[in-house]
């Protein structure tokens, strides 16, 4: 495999549990910088990931970083799961349960007719807990001090939301979503809905646009494929045969 990560590279990279997309980014550049002695490379990534969350993170260098903004608007579809009856201040498991809510009342066809409900266009805000800017701080840092901030709801469009009961009151899903959609939201708003709570148990991003998990590589398995193409493993596979 040869790269040329200056005229631009599109890279798909698994992220797991724990990593900040930062650090992937951070991660890559480095071995390329190391094993390319390529001093200077822009490096960006399409789309952050939440560090609870796994799944794909498309990594795009050099000239292809000026199509980051195309795949970011690309649809996604993601895989998790989310908890009946009790809320987070994060919306997910980044921090503890602040409130619980009583999931008796609901049944299957309750279920049913509120997933209806979060098909289509939707306006949705979103949580405190984000990376979005707000007189130039991101919204975590108000939030991690408990201090207020308000968002502005945006427009999203929920293309298909599939829901698995079997392990009531926890819910697995899949949705298939537009740009922008905040599924710790999703999850929140859905809890609402059901005159009850709800916060994100687990998450992963398995398509964007065409790009697909199933074709993307771990850290790890970058790392080990990006040092056997580089030019002294190629220079020393030379020697060997000469």
């Amino acid at each position: 495999m040869e790269f040329h990560f200056e005229e631009g590279e599109v890279i798909l990279i698994d992220k797991p549990v724990g990593w900040t997309s930062f650090d992937v980014v951070n991660f890559i550049r480095s071995l390329i910088k190391r094993f390319y002695q390529i001093r200077k490379l822009k490096v960006g990534h399409a789309g952050t990931l939440d560090p609870l969350a796994s799944g794909l993170l498309i990594l795009c260098t050099g000239k292809m970083t000026k199509r980051i903004q195309e795949f970011q608007d690309q649809d996604k579809i993601y895989t998790g799961t989310f908890l009946l009856g009790k809320t987070t201040p994060s919306y997910d498991s980044e921090t503890e349960p602040d409130a619980v809510f009583p999931t008796d009342h609901i049944d299957s066809e309750m279920i049913e007719a509120t997933r209806k409900l979060f098909l289509g266009e939707q306006q949705q805000i979103p949580p405190n807990f984000s990376a979005i800017k707000v007189d130039g701080k991101r919204a975590f840092d108000y939030a991690r001090k408990q201090q207020e901030v308000k968002l502005n709801s945006r427009t999203i469009f929920i293309h298909r939301l599939e829901l698995d009961k079997n392990n009531f009151p926890e819910i697995a899903f899949e949705t298939a979503c537009s740009k922008g959609t905040y599924i710790r939201s999703l999850v929140y708003d859905f809890g609402n809905a059901l005159n009850s709570g709800a916060y994100l148990t687990s998450l992963r991003r398995t398509q964007i646009g065409v790009f697909n998990v199933k074709n993307a590589f771990t850290p790890e398995q970058m790392k080990t494929l990006l040092i056997a193409a580089s030019p002294t493993q190629q220079e020393l596979k030379f020697l060997k045969n000469t």
